[in-house]
C-alpha cells in the first residue's frame, strides 16, 4: 500500500486539484449542484485517502500525527456537509507535502551531483594486456592506466608517467596539479593531460570520494537539538489539539468550530521548518567543500564562541622548507647552492630535504660529491676535489673551529628568533651560505583569524607540541596572542576541559593522528581535508579544500542556517496563534484558514531555499 500511494499520491493530487477547482465554478454558476458535490467528495477521497492511511499507520506506533488531526477534521467537515471545505483542506494539504518533497529533494542535490561525479570504470593493466572494467572492481594493489581525460577510478600512487591532475571535486582547487611518480591522486579528480599508471590503495568505500558522499548523506539524516525538541513537541502538541477542540466544542456547542480548531492547529510548518533549513544548510556546504557531520554539528559550531588551532600542518603546511638563503663573500650562489644540495641529496634529514627542493625549484644541478661522513647531531662533511665542504649546525663549525662573525651570528639570531631552524654550508673553512629552514605559514592563516576575531572569536588560541620559541614567532606571525607549546596529546585534552568548566563553546582545529583526542572531546571539532584519517574521522566538521578561509565561511554557514531554523520556528507559531486568534475573532473559516496555514508552509520552505541561493559567506 505505501508503494501505491508514494507512486500515485501526486497524481492523486493534481486530478482533485481540478475536480475541486470545476466543483468551485459550478457552485459559483449555481449549474449542476450535485454535480458539484460529486466532484468534491471524488477530490476529498483522492487527497484524503493518503493522509487518513498515513493517520492510522502512525497510531498503530502510537503515534498522533498531523495526519490524525486533518483526517478528524475532514471527516468532522463531511459529517456537518461541508463538501467544499473538506475538498480543499485535504488538496492543500497535500500540496503543502509536494511542495516540501520537492524542495528537500532540491537541497539534497550536491548527492546527486556528488554521486554522478563518482568513477564507473577503470582500465586494469596485467602485464601486456589493458582491461576496462567497472570501478567497483578495482581490487587493492591493481596497476591502473590513467589516460588523458579518463577519471582516477581509485586513490592511489603513481608508479609510472606523470600528468596534470584537476582534483577540484575534492580540494576545490581548479589549477591542476602535476603529478609524478610516488605522489597521490584521488579516486573523481581528472587527469587533465599527460599519461600515468598507477597502484591502487585505497578501493569502493574507503576512498577520500566515496568517504565525502557518506559523510554528507549520514550528516543530513542527522538531526539538531531543534529538531528533536520539536519532534518531541509534536507527540503533546498533537494530542493537546485535539483536547481543545473537544472542548471547545463542549463550551460552544458549535462544531464548525471545533473541526476548525484542528486544522488551523496543524503544526505543519513547524515541523518541517527545522529540518529543511539543516537539509539545505549541509547541502550548500557540501558544494563549497565543508562537511557539516549534521545538525548537532551545525547547531553546536554556530555557537563557537573559542577556536583553537593545532600548528603543525593546520596553521602551517606542515612541510619544511627553505625560506631565507643568505650569501656571505663574493661568491656564487647557483655554485654554493649546487654543492650543498648536492651534500644534502643522499640525507632522509627534513632540512636536508627542504635544502635539495629548494635548489631544485632554482632549476640549479645538484653536484656529486665524494668521501661524506654524516655526523650525528650536527651535519655532514664531505670532498670535493681539494675542498672540504661541511653543511649543518653552529655546533658543527664550532666543532671545525670555523667562527662565525658578527653578522653572522645577527642573522641566526633574527631567523631563530622568527621560528626557523637555520643550517650553515662552508667550503675550506668558509662560511658561505645560511639556510633559514622552517614550516611555512599558510597564506590565508593571518586573513582567518582577523575574520574570525571580527565574528566575535572571545578567544583565538593556539595549541601545539612544538618548542615554545618557535610557536611564538608564528603565533606572532599570524596574531594569536593566547600560545601553549610543548604539549603533549593529553595535556591539550587537559587545556580544553578547563576552558570548557568556564562555559566556553570550544571549536578546534586540527589535522593529525595526535590531534583525534582533541576533536573529540572539543564542542566542534574541524580537520583539514589533507589531514589523517583519523582525525577526518574525530571531527565534526570536515575542510575538504584545505583552506583556513574556509573555517571562516563553514561558521557563517552554520551561523546561518541556525537563523533560518528559528525564523521558520517562529513562522510557524506565529501563523498558529495568529490563525486560532483570528477564528475566535470570527475573521478566519477553515478554508481560508487552510490556505493561510499552507502559505506558512511555502514560507518556511522558500525561507530555507536561501541557504541554497544566498551567499556562503552570509551569517
Amino acid at each position: 500500500m505505501n508503494r501505491f500511494i508514494n507512486k500515485y499520491s501526486n497524481l492523486f493530487m493534481w486530478i482533485a486539484g481540478g475536480a475541486t477547482l470545476l466543483a468551485i465554478l459550478l457552485s459559483k454558476t449555481g449549474v449542476f449542484e450535485t454535480g458539484a458535490v460529486v466532484l468534491y467528495l471524488i477530490a476529498t477521497v483522492l487527497c484524503g485517502f493518503p493522509i487518513f492511511y498515513r493517520g492510522v499507520q502512525g497510531l498503530r506506533f502510537k503515534t498522533v500525527g498531523i495526519e490524525v488531526l486533518v483526517s478528524i477534521a475532514v471527516i468532522g467537515a463531511l459529517v456537518i456537509a461541508e463538501f467544499s471545505e473538506a475538498a480543499i483542506v485535504t488538496f492543500l494539504f497535500q500540496f503543502g507535502s509536494y511542495l516540501e518533497q520537492k524542495t528537500m529533494r532540491k537541497t539534497r542535490n550536491a548527492i546527486k551531483e556528488l554521486t554522478q561525479m563518482a568513477p564507473a570504470t577503470a582500465f586494469r593493466v596485467e602485464g601486456d594486456e589493458v582491461e576496462e572494467i567497472d570501478a567497483d572492481e578495482v581490487e587493492e594493489e591493481d596497476i591502473l592506466l590513467v589516460k588523458t581525460g579518463n577519471q582516477v577510478p581509485v586513490d592511489g600512487n603513481l608508479v609510472f608517467g606523470e600528468g596534470y591532475v584537476n582534483e577540484a571535486s575534492i580540494t576545490g582547487e581548479s589549477v591542476p596539479v602535476k603529478k609524478s611518480v610516488g605522489d597521490f591522486v584521488y579516486a573523481g579528480t581528472i587527469l587533465d593531460s599527460g599519461s600515468f599508471r598507477m597502484q591502487a590503495t585505497r578501493v569502493g568505500e574507503d576512498t577520500t570520494f566515496a568517504k565525502i558522499i557518506e559523510l554528507v548523506e549520514e550528516a543530513q539524516d542527522a538531526k539538531s537539538p531543534v529538531e528533536r525538541f520539536i519532534n518531541r513537541f509534536s507527540k503533546y502538541y498533537t494530542p493537546a489539539v485535539v483536547v481543545m477542540a473537544v472542548l471547545v466544542f463542549i463550551f460552544f456547542r458549535d462544531l464548525d468550530t471545533a473541526i476548525t480548531v484542528l486544522v488551523l492547529a496543524c503544526p505543519g510548518a513547524l515541523v518541517i521548518g527545522a529540518p529543511i533549513a539543516n537539509v539545505a544548510g549541509i547541502g550548500r556546504g557540501a558544494k563549497n567543500g565543508v562537511l557539516l557531520k549534521g545538525g548537532d554539528s551545525v547547531y553546536t559550531f554556530a555557537k563557537t564562541d573559542t577556536v583553537v588551532f593545532d600548528k603543525t600542518g593546520t596553521l602551517t603546511k606542515g612541510a619544511p622548507e627553505v625560506i631565507e638563503a643568505k650569501m656571505y663573500g663574493d661568491v656564487s650562489l647557483e655554485e654554493a647552492l649546487s654543492e650543498a644540495a648536492g651534500v644534502e641529496q643522499t640525507s632522509e634529514h627534513p632540512l636536508a630535504k627542504a635544502i635539495v627542493s629548494y635548489a631544485k625549484s632554482k632549476q640549479v644541478t645538484l653536484l656529486a660529491v665524494e668521501k661524506q661522513e654524516l655526523l650525528k647531531g650536527m651535519g655532514v662533511a664531505a670532498r670535493l676535489g681539494e675542498s672540504e665542504i661541511l653543511v649543518g649546525s653552529e655546533r658543527l663549525m664550532e666543532d671545525r673551529e670555523i667562527h662565525l662573525n658578527e653578522q653572522q651570528k645577527t642573522d641566526i639570531t633574527r631567523l631563530q628568533n622568527q621560528g626557523a631552524s637555520t643550517v650553515l654550508y662552508a667550503k675550506d673553512g668558509q662560511i658561505q651560505l645560511l639556510f633559514a629552514v622552517a614550516d611555512a605559514i599558510r597564506e590565508d592563516a593571518k586573513e582567518s583569524v582577523q575574520k574570525l576575531q571580527k565574528m566575535g572569536m572571545r578567544h583565538i588560541a593556539m595549541l601545539t607540541g612544538d618548542n615554545e620559541s618557535t610557536a611564538k614567532a608564528v603565533a606572532a606571525q599570524i596574531g594569536i596572542s593566547e600560545v601553549y607549546a610543548e604539549l603533549l596529546p593529553e595535556d591539550k585534552l587537559q587545556r580544553i576541559k578547563n576552558w570548557q568548566k568556564d562555559d566556553r563553546c570550544i571549536t578546534f582545529v586540527g589535522d593529525g593522528v595526535n590531534d583525534s583526542p582533541a576533536l573529540t572531546l572539543a564542542d566542534t571539532g574541524i580537520a583539514m581535508g589533507g589531514g589523517t584519517d583519523v582525525a577526518i574521522d574525530s571531527s565534526d566538521v570536515v575542510l575538504i579544500q584545505s583552506r583556513l578561509t574556509a573555517i571562516v565561511e563553514a561558521l557563517s554557514l552554520a551561523r546561518f542556517t541556525k537563523r533560518i531554523m528559528f525564523e521558520n520556528i517562529a513562522i510557524a507559531v506565529g501563523t498558529v496563534v495568529l490563525l486560532l486568534i483570528g477564528l475566535f475573532a470570527g475573521y478566519v473559516h477553515m478554508a481560508l484558514g487552510m490556505l493561510i496555514h499552507e502559505a506558512s508552509i511555502l514560507l518556511v520552505i522558500f525561507n530555507a531555499m536561501r541557504l541554497l541561493i544566498g551567499s556562503k559567506k552570509k551569517g
